[in-house]
């Protein structure tokens, strides 16, 4: 049965998609370009999924498997291409779902992501978050941030992954990765032992509990440089989000650390290009005197403003800011970026030349190259 996975991941890659679905009693299905396609007409039985599972793991995997009811790990195929996988049970059997992870590390100028994103790679210490949803190109991102600290400098990077998915080489950086499980028991005890293994910056692959979020702070405040994630839509839920796990009575104190320690917020959206490929939608949050005086008063509302008014000072930029540049360039259409908007009708006017940031039109601009990198998120 493994013969029959590698040609479905092959078929996948051939096609540029991004995930493969395997699913007992159904069809297979990749996903190309955001859409979900079939792949020929034969049904997988429960006994298929079974077997293809058991092909690809260890036996303490697999029993793992029949404990948890569902597994994360790594599949490798040939030398070029490897997977992130998760295994779970449903109602009729077992389902897995193979992402591709790009062996190839592109560069931030690679995908096309704003000159403000190099900014966070500088900083001396504090806490940067990506966000956005499952698939939105998070991974992607922090790999293109590390790998130009890793070009650029050297430091002793730490990452804790589950799994570990885009491979680092050491470069001017010492770069140790741990995957959670197999390493490590969990992101908490990692980033505890992390803070006695002489790091100058670590890579928490997901903020996931309270216990991790406050360890990640304390990381941040005692001189490290965190990197993490939060499945957070935008800059205000992120801050939202952190502060409402912590019981009411800590969340003056949470809300004056994260005040302290939070350098920035990448939070992405993947949008369907007119060329057929998807490009990430961008809102940056960096740590100005407002912002920090802007969380620790809770006027979280006030945000979006001050990220809207901080673009040409400090390099930060609203969702909807992004949209309008990506439609200036002629990447996106006005209707595609409507449906990704924040505020649909204030984008709308803006469309129509009305209110601060509206579009001027410029008839003579010729279209750039469509940006491609985050094709396979």
């Amino acid at each position: 049965m493994e013969e029959k996975l590698k040609l479905f991941l092959r078929t996948l890659i051939s096609n540029q998609g991004s995930d493969l679905h395997l699913k007992s009693g159904a069809i297979a299905r990749i996903r190309v370009n955001g859409q979900l396609k079939l792949m020929g007409k034969e049904e997988l039985s429960a006994e298929d999924v079974e077997n293809i599972v058991k092909a690809i793991t260890t036996a303490e995997q697999y029993q793992k498997l029949k404990i948890d009811k569902n597994l994360d790990f790594t599949y490798v195929l040939g030398e070029e291409h490897r997977f992130r996988v998760n295994v779970f049970y449903q109602m009729d059997g077992l389902s897995a779902v193979f992402r591709v992870i790009p062996v190839k590390i592109l560069s931030i100028d690679e995908l096309g992501l704003p000159e403000a994103i190099k900014t966070f790679t500088e900083i001396p210490r504090g806490l940067v978050l990506v966000t956005g949803v499952t698939g939105s190109g998070k991974s992607t991102t922090l790999a293109a941030m590390i790998e130009k600290i890793n070009e650029e400098t050297h430091k002793h990077i730490i990452t804790i992954e589950d799994p570990i998915e885009f491979i680092h080489k050491d470069r001017g950086c010492l770069i140790n990765q741990r995957a959670i499980g197999q390493d490590t028991h969990s992101f908490s005890d990692a980033l505890r032992g992390a803070l006695r293994e002489d790091p100058d910056i670590i890579l928490v692959g997901e903020m996931r509990d309270l216990e991790t979020i406050d360890i990640a702070m304390h990381a941040a405040n005692t001189g490290h440089l965190v990197f993490s994630t939060l499945h957070t839509a935008d800059a205000k839920e992120t801050i939202d989000r952190i502060v409402g796990m912590f019981a009411n009575e800590e969340q003056n104190r949470v809300r004056n650390s994260l005040a302290s320690v939070l350098e920035g917020v990448i939070s992405q959206r993947l949008i369907p290009t007119k060329k057929g490929g998807r490009i990430a939608g961008i809102e940056i949050l960096k740590k100005t005197a407002r912002i920090e005086q802007l969380i620790k008063e809770k006027r979280d509302y006030e945000i979006p403003d001050a990220l809207f008014e901080g673009k040409d000072i400090y390099g930060t930029q609203t969702f909807d800011q992004h949209l309008i540049d990506l439609i200036k360039a002629d990447k996106i259409t006005e209707e595609v970026a409507l449906e990704n908007a924040s505020n649909p009708s204030d984008l709308k006017l803006k469309m129509q030349g009305i209110g601060r940031g509206a579009i001027v039109r410029d008839e003579n601009k010729t279209s750039p190259e469509d940006i491609i990198g985050f094709k396979d998120e």
